[in-house]
């Protein structure tokens, strides 16, 4: 594995996770599909991009050079850049932001670039100016807090904040979830078992579609994936009273 991986919580509502990288060598990677944007710090030979990505419903191989740093925040779902729908960035239509070595510019303003250990300050930031904004429908619908709101009301919230469908959502979780416990060693079995899936075929195709990987792949760790990190199984649907 040439990408070498770290990660942190964060105690932010708009935060999913914080993270960085390195590449020890040149190569290609799934990246695999995902639930939330980001923003990206990427540097690399004295090149600085700051890039906004959006979720990814499919895998897609990525080269990946060598000696690159990364710093990325991963949002919370439910938490969404109002001027950059979640549907605009899915699927690889990245936004790069014009940037400098210090700084990049959202529209219209300069920010400091964030680092592995301030990235909540940036985000608060970013929330007081109104460029980052936290739908609580979303938020409320995944604990079963609903508020009196329809289901078709919270899916509509849902598809705005996220760019997909409720359903999307929760076959992209579970595969990822799935992957993780494969890289942790579970047995294929079991993995079945924890992750909800009615059989290995059903485990296996849901996999492929959206990892671009077969379970005993992921196990034998025959590829190198995007970033992944331990998580608990996706919560059950409760969109409605």
């Amino acid at each position: 594995m040439f990408l070498v991986f770290d990660d942190r919580p964060s105690d932010s509502p708009f935060i999913e996770r914080v993270w960085r990288c390195h590449s020890e060598r040149a190569g290609t990677f799934l990246s695999v599909a995902a639930t939330h944007c980001e923003l990206v710090l990427t540097r690399h030979r004295g090149r600085i991009r700051v890039t906004l990505r959006g979720p990814e419903t499919r895998p897609t191989a990525i080269r990946c050079p060598a000696e690159g740093e990364w710093i990325g925040i991963r949002l919370a779902t439910g938490s969404f850049f109002p001027h950059h729908p979640a549907a605009s960035l899915m699927d690889r239509q990245d936004v790069d932001l014009p940037a400098t070595t210090r700084s990049f510019r959202l529209d219209g303003s300069a920010w400091e670039h964030p680092t592995f250990e301030n990235a909540e300050a940036l985000v608060g930031r970013l929330s007081q100016a109104g460029l980052l904004a936290r739908d609580p429908a979303v938020t409320g619908a995944l604990t079963g807090d609903w508020k009196a709101l329809s289901r078709r009301t919270v899916q509509r919230h849902f598809l705005l904040a996220t760019g997909m469908t409720h359903r999307t959502w929760r076959q992209i979780q579970r595969a990822r979830h799935a992957a993780v416990l494969l890289h942790s060693g579970a047995s294929i079995a079991d993995v079945v078992h924890q992750a909800g899936y009615y059989d290995q075929p059903h485990l296996t195709r849901s996999l492929e579609r959206r990892l671009g990987i077969s379970p005993g792949r992921i196990r034998r760790r025959e590829r190198q994936l995007s970033f992944l990190y331990k998580t608990m199984s996706p919560p059950e649907p409760k969109l409605t009273p």
